[in-house]
């Protein structure tokens, strides 16, 4: 059983010497991911003042006011998924490997390479999906299945090819028992959150290198009891292969 405050201490001892790196990677990792839902309308109509609307002068307008909204939606979409799931990828994984003293900003680009980026993508929009799906059904169960699909952007960065559905599952399977205490290590980080805020709401950024770090070092760990229990093995998830850049 992996301990939280071991997590943070190893965390702490990658960030000494590389900390600016993993500042910059985690800016980059918050604006992928922190982004992607769109913003909320009101389409509900009310009319209890009693005015006409005047539809001759005001349709033209509102008709490229939806035009201009559609493509602001296509566009937000296209980049979520074929920008940001690739980045969000070489982030986690520039994270693990500096968790194996290999730090190397070289990692952000991982995913982009013919071999590896369609099967990324893929995988990451699968993943996207189900978390939706289950979001759909209740709350609660979409936050436990956000858990339990969390490791997918790690376990493609050891292996991008391994396929969706077994990357969805091995994300499960590494988790399954884990998911509370998962929710315990994230709700330790709220005291340094709410420490940034007070720090005219930018000190959180500060705080991110540690929070991701922290997550990386929980992957290594829950991968090392899985190949221990024999839920996947090294050549599954490439452990001994380099890869090109």
């Amino acid at each position: 059983m992996w301990e939280r405050k071991e997590l943070k201490r190893r965390a702490k001892d990658v960030l000494r010497t590389s900390y600016w790196k993993a500042f910059l990677v985690s800016i980059i990792l918050a604006f992928v991911t922190g982004g992607g839902s769109p913003p909320s309308f009101n389409f509900g109509s009310s009319n209890s003042s009693g005015m006409d609307v005047d539809w001759e002068r005001i349709g033209p307008f509102l008709f490229i006011a939806i035009i201009f909204f559609i493509a602001f939606m296509l566009f937000a979409f296209a980049f979520r998924i074929f920008l940001s799931f690739p980045l969000e990828v070489g982030s986690v994984r520039y994270f693990k490997k500096a968790a194996e003293n290999e730090v190397n900003l070289n990692h952000l680009g991982f995913a982009f390479n013919k071999i590896r980026y369609w099967d990324i993508v893929k995988t990451m929009l699968w993943r996207a999906f189900l978390i939706f799906l289950w979001i759909l059904l209740l709350i609660i169960p979409g936050i436990v299945k956000s858990y339990a699909y969390s490791m997918v952007p790690f376990i493609l960065s050891d292996n991008p090819n391994i396929g969706y559905r077994r990357a969805v599952e091995l994300s499960n399977e590494m988790t399954r028992g884990n998911k509370v205490r998962m929710f315990v290590l994230d709700l330790s980080f709220l005291g340094w959150i709410l420490l940034g805020l007070m720090v005219f709401f930018v000190g959180t950024l500060f705080v991110l290198p540690y929070i991701n770090a922290t997550k990386a070092e929980l992957y290594l760990t829950l991968r090392q009891q899985a190949l221990k229990e024999g839920l996947t093995s090294e050549e599954e998830l490439r452990l001994n292969q380099t890869p090109v850049f």
